[in-house]
């Protein structure tokens, strides 16, 4: 755009560097937590990437080479770094060699796929809701499932607790008490509160899928580096076109 300066926007910066996505880096601006040069950041400020940023008194190193790894959190883990409530948390059981944040989270009694990565504008890009993004879901639920429930979830079920009527969606039947379900949207607790609303409870709920990343014959606590062909198809189905 003509006459903007250059550089690149701090909050841009920060998330490129895989600390948070650029809004949760403008909160932390605008809290005073954010110093370029030792002189404390405002909120759209522009920066080459060679002055010393620092982030809750943490220096950052620059951009990162993109980096996006699969991992199956375990049954009981918390998506959190610290939590004095939390009996184990993401980071108890998860360790890497460059940091990394989880894009998407999954409650503590839920398990599966959970994408990490230092790329704070892909996790912007996919946490968008209104991108439509498929996520996909195994779920065992306490009662028999009926038809016509499994059509009402199809079709968009009332939150009433939320005050929202979800959007439509793909469901497959696997058995009395099991059932396949592709979400485009990522409401707290979505499927749990759509299974309580046909008066039935979520007894195993497991994702197996983000966009084009399935979890495969992975086991609770592995992971693997997404790379090659699978690492650009996701970036090109995120809408983000890798370079």
């Amino acid at each position: 755009m003509a006459g903007e300066r250059p550089g690149m926007r701090l909050n841009q910066f920060i998330a490129s560097c895989g600390i948070c996505s650029r809004r949760e880096a403008d909160r932390m601006i605008e809290a005073g937590k954010v110093f370029v040069d030792n002189r404390q950041a405002v909120p759209g400020m522009r920066v080459s990437g060679r002055e010393e940023i620092t982030v809750s008194g943490k220096r950052l190193i620059g951009a990162q080479t993109k980096t996006v790894v699969a991992f199956y959190k375990p049954y009981g883990v918390t998506c959190t770094q610290k939590d004095p409530h939390a009996e184990k948390t993401l980071y108890d059981v998860f360790s890497y060699p460059v940091r990394l944040t989880y894009a998407g989270r999954l409650d503590k009694d839920s398990e599966g796929l959970l994408l990490m990565t230092n790329d704070g504008t892909l996790i912007d890009a996919m946490m968008r809701g209104a991108n439509g993004h498929e996520k996909e879901y195994i779920v065992r639920v306490k009662s028999r499932i009926s038809d016509a429930d499994l059509e009402r979830f199809r079709k968009g079920i009332r939150l009433a607790e939320l005050n929202v009527t979800t959007r439509p969606c793909k469901v497959e039947r696997l058995g009395d008490f099991t059932f396949r379900i592709i979400l485009t949207q990522g409401l707290n607790r979505q499927i749990r509160r759509m299974c309580r609303a046909v008066g039935n409870e979520v007894k195993k709920l497991k994702r197996v899928r983000v966009l084009n990343i399935e979890l495969g014959a992975m086991k609770p606590g592995e992971m693997r580096e997404i790379t090659g062909s699978e690492f650009e198809e996701l970036y090109r189905a995120a809408g983000q076109y890798h370079k």
